[in-house]
């Protein structure tokens, strides 16, 4: 069997995620008015949840692509 690298996996879960982030953004964008500050402010609790992932996915070198052969 052919093995796939595993930089392709990591792209893929970090695409997955952020995608499902858009998804529950969508819906707090609609309402914004009708959910006022509780809502930005638990939006913005949110992002920042995933932007600390982001950042430690970063400095773990998720990012990087190295060939390895």
């Amino acid at each position: 069997p052919n093995k796939i690298n595993i930089h392709y996996f990591f792209y893929g879960i970090l695409f997955i995620l952020f995608d499902v982030e858009v998804i529950f953004m969508y819906p707090w964008a609609v309402d914004f008015r009708l959910l006022g500050l509780f809502g930005l402010i638990e939006m913005l609790l949110f992002v920042a949840i995933l932007l600390i992932g982001f950042a430690y996915a970063w400095q773990k070198g998720v990012f990087k692509w190295q060939s390895i052969r």
